[in-house]
């Protein structure tokens, strides 16, 4: 027991004198550790300090410097003052010496001005003494004279005024001539037609001379129904083998025509089947009107009109002028009149649809009374054409104003259809009298020497007396014949008239 005792105390001993090591120990690290924080600390400082010197030098520096720019600036901007203000007073001395000079100068405006009113006065009683001189001496007086030359003015300004007049006249009908012909040249380019060939006479081929008589009938009484029944005329003469059926009204003159032709074939030509001869042909004529206006609508692209006004237009299927089928007419005028408008930029229906319409009067203007274009305006509005179809047609021979650029397209138009190379033909007879009718309206002016129709009555040439007729004058007839014509006669296309006036002076050398 002692002896685990005193184990007990050793061993307590033993861990007192650890315990005594171990504080000593760890006291003499905490030292050591104490001296390194205080020498690290120390350098830290030291380093501190050394950056606040260097940072208070960089600063100083940096004060001084800006210092010594603001002072340069502020000597830079004293010296741009100092100019500035050398520049003023240069200025102001210029000034007061421009004022100077201006005032001497206003001096010697004074002394001109006064100058000036004494040589005026002296000038007027000059020009006093010289008017009365030159009145006694002209022997009119001042209003006289300044009239006289007034009046000589006048009349120079009116010689230029002319003369520009020409000039201006002769530019724009170049230019028109030009751009007209190649708008026309163009459309009618685009246009093919057959040369005229048809008719204006029916004539019925008959087998034989032994048909005349029973046509004419007993005592006549065939002849005279056919008549009565189809309001033409028959004519039948020497003439071997045909028969002739006249009449005013050309689709009459086609039923009658239809309905003889049958009763030749047939062989029995009595009253009763005169009339119902007629009445077939009646009937089959009405339907190729009918046909007739419906083709020339799809030949024309128009569409929409009412069927009395297709069955009016193709009434003009029987219907010539000059020789030319107005249906056909009808329907090239129409496409000329819409090739125009395309070239121009006009209204293209309007145009086309006026063309195509413009002689419908014509089919029953041997009916009613008025002119072909008032007629068939009248049948448009009736039938709901619209308002500027109807212009085109009212005014397509310038019985109105034409108030339209579509209504003066269907003027040109049916110009060019109507005076086409083969459109029309005319007799002799009719040709010889429109030379002669054109030559007599050309002589009826005064100063005519000579005239002349050419070129088939397209153009009249007029030579005049040179010293009655002078060059404005000649301007002023020409304007005068060619209003004439237009107010007197009816023809195709245009006439040109042309005044020529020569002069000649001849001397003999001895």
């Amino acid at each position: 027991m002692e002896t685990l005792v005193l184990s007990a105390l050793f061993g307590v001993a033993g861990l007192a004198v650890g315990a005594v090591g171990a504080f000593a120990w760890l006291r003499s690290s905490a030292s050591g550790v104490v001296q390194q924080a205080k020498r690290e600390a120390e350098l830290v400082l030291a380093d501190a300090e050394s950056g606040r010197r260097a940072k208070e030098v960089a600063a100083q520096e940096d004060a001084i410097r800006f210092r010594k720019e603001a002072e340069d600036e502020l000597r830079e901007q004293r010296r741009e003052v100092s100019r500035i203000e050398r520049r003023v007073e240069q200025r102001e001395e210029a000034l007061e010496r421009r004022g100077e000079s201006l005032e001497r100068s206003e001096q010697g405006l004074r002394d001109r001005q006064a100058q000036l009113e004494t040589s005026e006065k002296d000038f007027g009683s000059k020009v006093q003494l010289l008017q009365t001189e030159l009145e006694r001496i002209a022997g009119m007086t001042s209003d006289e004279a300044r009239q006289t030359l007034l009046d000589e003015i006048d009349k120079e300004l009116r010689d230029e005024a002319a003369r520009r007049v020409r000039a201006m006249e002769a530019s724009a009908r170049a230019e028109a001539d030009a751009r007209s012909r190649k708008t026309l040249a163009t459309v009618m380019q685009r246009m093919t037609s057959e040369i005229t060939a048809e008719t204006t006479v029916s004539i019925v081929p008959i087998p034989s001379e032994e048909v005349k008589g029973r046509i004419i009938g007993r005592e006549g009484r065939n002849i005279r129904a056919f008549e009565a029944a189809t309001g033409c005329d028959l004519i039948i003469d020497d003439t071997p083998d045909v028969v002739t059926v006249s009449g005013f009204d050309p689709v009459r003159r086609e039923i009658a025509r239809l309905a003889l032709s049958r009763l030749i074939q047939d062989g029995r030509i009595q009253p009763t089947r005169i009339e119902e001869a007629v009445d077939r042909a009646r009937s089959e004529v009405d339907r190729l009107v009918v046909e007739a206006g419906e083709q020339a609508l799809v030949d024309a692209e128009v569409t929409g009109l009412h069927p009395e006004v297709v069955k009016t237009l193709g009434r003009l299927r029987y219907r010539f002028s000059y020789g030319q089928n107005q249906l056909r007419h009808a329907v090239e005028t129409s496409w000329l009149a819409a090739a125009v408008a395309a070239e121009i930029g006009a209204d293209i229906e309007i145009a086309r649809v006026g063309g195509l319409l413009h002689d419908l009067g014509k089919a029953v203007d041997r009916e009613q009374e008025g002119t072909h274009a008032a007629i068939g305006a009248d049948i448009a509005k009736r039938f709901g054409i619209p308002r500027e179809v109807v212009h085109c047609i009212e005014a397509h021979h310038e019985e109105i104003r034409p108030e339209t650029t579509e209504s003066i397209i269907v003027i040109i138009a049916d110009a060019m259809s109507g005076s086409r190379p083969g459109a029309r033909r005319e007799s002799a007879d009719e040709y010889i009298r429109r030379l002669e009718s054109l030559e007599a309206i050309a002589s009826s002016f005064d100063g005519v020497q000579q005239c002349f129709a050419i070129q088939a009555g397209r153009e009249v040439r007029i030579i005049v007396e040179p010293d009655r007729v002078d060059d404005v004058d000649a301007m002023r007839l020409a304007r005068d014949v060619s209003r004439k014509i237009e107010e007197t006669m009816q023809y195709p296309g245009v006439i040109r008239v042309t005044v020529v006036r020569e002069t000649r002076a001849t001397a003999v050398a001895h």
